[in-house]
């Protein structure tokens, strides 16, 4: 039925399709030019080499991105040739390495276990005088090598092994991998074990396959063995199936072929998909980079939508930002951290209008402008005729206002060790007791704290209890400083002077590049409150529309203090100069009568005449 004749070659030969024929024998008896060059057997080559084999002395250059999972069929055994005896490489590994086959000459070398996160590996070396590069992109799936600067890439499907070999005497290019080595048989664990390699370039011998055995062509594969049982008389045939062939994904159709009723052989049919698998790879990352942005942008319309109040966009406030929106969805006790001014009670509000509770009250309390002795009682509430003065049916504490919702308590770090036994009841049962009262009062409110004191310290000097801290301290939120956003001034200022302008009553003013300028370059001490006041100081200033810096009443003693502690002497110094100067008075008020000033400086003769010449005070 197929003659291999002229005609048949050139018919099949026109053909998009790879097309291979087999007969009863498992023997190639059609191989078209499609089949070709899918599988890596076309013989027309940019660099030439002449035919041979690796021998000792060689130089040898390995990219895989597979250890033993290729159809080169390296082993990390088989790399001790090349001088690597290394049992941590295992199957599986990625490696880039260099190394004097059979030598004695250490080699350089590095691996990796690829995942998710890997994108390249390289090296880069000067090895036995050679410029030697070799890295794996992993991304864009290239294995690339460079011998002084002659550069040798191959781009892969799933798993392969790249190899470039030098002459070990005259350190030119001996052999270089290309795409079909598994059907030449090159694979670099063959080449390794002394296999002959062929030529390459245009005067090279063509690489016949007629006639040669279909597992000699493609050795290990499954799709090769159902192609001969196939051939060979058993009824298997597909249509259109996905199959990977010498590492590339393919769709194949096989079907037997017969003659009067006599198997004769079978032909497969093969469509490469690897460029559209690569197609479909990069439109999916494309996607996936899309759905990323789309997510992260919706993430962040849906913070400015929830947290208007919140105005900034420095990275630094949208952290916060998103820590706020977790809090939003939880009922856990949150402590806001961070300097007067910085927003801490806007954020606690902002907190609890977005929270389930948004609902019931919000009870704002700044425990550190009550009195000590009224901040029980409003907390807590009393009972009637408690203590002295207090009203006959008695009072209704803070905690019991704010009952299914939420109780800010700002300042915490101003509240006395005595109140804080009690707040820590509240914390760990719900439960507390009004003053003067023996009821047990049970809330259910959710607990937002403040305090721009650093409250580790505080527990150090004995002014925080350990255990109320921790209780607190379950979701905290820093907020930085202004000085340390300083790319939130502008947002700020465009989102403040508006509405200052409409609580004042006086018309809209605008801000100049210059007076911003200024603003930027300002330490804030004072945080974004200091903005508020300056801004508004500026605007009742400005007779025109528009604020410039002259407007602005900045303090300069904020920067100058900046300055001062740049002027800090080093501790050694700061000693000397004290030292010195209790020296002198000494004298001074002994009158010059040095044994007077030495025994009330309580230091021996020597050390105190040491101490009139080091700073000569001996006159």
């Amino acid at each position: 039925m197929f003659e291999t004749d002229s005609y048949v070659k050139k018919f099949t030969d026109m053909m998009s399709e790879g097309f291979i024929f087999i007969d009863n024998k498992g023997k190639i008896q059609i191989y078209n030019n499609k089949a070709k060059e899918i599988f890596g057997i076309s013989y027309n080559y940019d660099v030439s080499h002449n035919s041979g084999k690796i021998e000792k002395g060689d130089i040898i250059v390995i990219g895989d991105n597979c250890i033993g999972k290729d159809d080169a069929n390296l082993t990390p055994e088989a790399l001790s040739c090349i001088g690597i005896f290394d049992n941590k490489i295992q199957s599986g590994d990625a490696i880039v390495a260099v190394g004097i086959f059979g030598g004695n000459e250490v080699p350089v070398y590095e691996y990796i276990k690829p995942d998710y996160d890997s994108v390249k590996l390289k090296l880069d070396c000067n090895y036995a005088n050679e410029d030697i590069k070799c890295s794996i992109d992993f991304k864009d799936r290239v294995i690339n090598i460079q011998v002084n600067k002659e550069e040798y890439l191959l781009r892969y499907i799933n798993c392969f092994g790249h190899i470039v070999v030098l002459d070990g005497k005259t350190k030119k290019m001996k052999f270089y991998q290309t795409h079909g080595y598994t059907a030449r048989g090159e694979g670099i664990f063959d080449l390794l074990k002394g296999k002959e390699f062929r030529a390459k370039g245009e005067t090279s011998d063509f690489f016949n396959v007629i006639g040669k055995d279909i597992f000699e062509i493609h050795k290990g594969n499954i799709t090769a063995q159902e192609f001969f049982d196939a051939a060979t008389g058993k009824n298997i045939s597909y249509v259109n199936e996905f199959k990977e062939i010498n590492g590339r994904p393919t769709i194949c159709t096989l079907s037997p072929v017969n003659k009067n009723g006599v198997r004769v052989g079978a032909a497969l049919k093969v469509d490469d998909i690897s460029e559209v698998k690569k197609v479909i790879r990069e439109r999916d990352e494309a996607l996936y980079n899309l759905e990323q942005m789309e997510r992260k942008l919706s993430e962040e319309l849906d913070i400015r939508k929830l947290l208007p109040e919140i105005v900034g966009e420095s990275k630094e406030i949208t952290n916060v930002m998103k820590l706020a929106i977790k809090a939003t969805r939880t009922n856990s006790t949150v402590l806001i951290l961070g300097e007067s001014g910085t927003g801490k009670s806007i954020l606690a509000k902002a907190i609890h209008d977005n929270s389930k509770n948004k609902d019931n009250p919000f009870i704002h309390v700044n425990c550190g402008s009550i009195p000590e002795t009224l901040l029980e009682s409003e907390l807590f509430g009393y009972e009637g005729g408690a203590f002295t003065g207090a009203k006959v049916v008695g009072k209704v504490g803070l905690f019991e206002l704010a009952q299914g919702g939420t109780i800010f308590l700002d300042e915490i770090g101003e509240i006395s060790t005595f109140l804080q036994v009690k707040l820590l009841q509240v914390l760990q049962d719900r439960t507390f007791y009004k003053v003067g009262g023996n009821k047990s009062i049970k809330v259910d409110v959710r607990i937002i704290a403040a305090t721009n004191k650093n409250l580790e310290k505080e527990i150090l000097l004995g002014n925080f209890r350990e255990d109320l801290y921790y209780r607190i301290n379950v979701f905290p939120i820093w907020i930085p400083p202004l000085r340390d956003r300083k790319s939130d001034i502008y947002p700020l200022v465009r989102n403040t002077l508006p509405k200052i302008c409409t609580r004042i009553g006086c018309e809209e003013k605008r801000i100049s590049v210059e007076a911003i300028s200024v603003l930027t370059d300002y330490n804030w001490p004072g945080n974004v409150r200091e903005l508020e006041n300056i801004l508004e100081r500026a605007i009742n200033l400005t007779e025109g529309n528009i604020i410039m810096s002259t407007h602005l009443a900045i303090s300069k003693s904020n920067d100058e203090e900046i300055n001062k502690k740049e002027e800090i002497k080093p501790l050694k110094d700061s000693i000397c100069d004290v030292e010195k100067k209790a020296i002198e008075e000494a004298i001074i008020y002994s009158h010059g009568d040095k044994k007077l000033a030495m025994n009330l400086l309580k230091i021996s003769k020597t050390s105190f005449y040491e101490k009139l010449k080091k700073y000569n005070l001996s006159k």
